[in-house]
């Protein structure tokens, strides 16, 4: 099981991201099917797999653990040092406040959101391309998800 989710971290973020976010000892939490719902380390949730087409969602906490192993721009929005606090404490990241960002990136892929200096604010889904997010001044770029000043990060008890 968790030689499939790191091939998907792979597939999803690039090479390396399956060992650094999920190292040995995590848990799993299955949903009543026997599938894989939640990764967790200790107790705090790393990653929540999506029911429809089994990908990735990070949470702050999963994002702080991939960041270091991307390169630079991959996988990233940068915000502006006005939207920045915003965003970190979980607000909408709208496209007139993108500084600059992963040219690689398309809608609806799961994505980080960092500051000018590449510090890590959240993790969202990208709801518009990258050529997209710098063109446009109107509009929803993030659909921020997890925070870093957001919402607390724990695993939800097994039922």
């Amino acid at each position: 099981m968790l030689e499939r989710l790191r091939t998907i971290a792979d597939y999803q973020f690039g090479k390396g991201a399956g060992e650094a976010l999920f190292p040995e000892g995590v848990k799993f939490i299955l949903s009543r099917t026997g599938r894989v719902r939640q990764i967790v380390s200790g107790n705090r949730r790393i990653a929540t797999v999506r029911a429809n087409d089994g990908f990735l969602i990070l949470s702050a906490y999963g994002g702080e653990r991939l960041k270091p192993v991307l390169p630079f721009p991959q996988k990233r929005v940068i915000m502006n040092d006005d939207a920045a606090p915003f965003v970190a404490k979980g607000k909408t990241a709208f496209c007139k406040f993108v500084l600059e960002c992963d040219p690689e990136i398309r809608a609806m892929e799961e994505i980080l959101l960092v500051d000018k200096d590449d510090n890590f604010l959240a993790t969202g889904q990208a709801l518009l391309a990258a050529a997209e997010m710098k063109a446009f001044k109107r509009g929803t770029a993030v659909h921020v998800r997890y925070a870093v000043k957001g919402k607390d990060m724990g695993a939800e008890p097994a039922e």
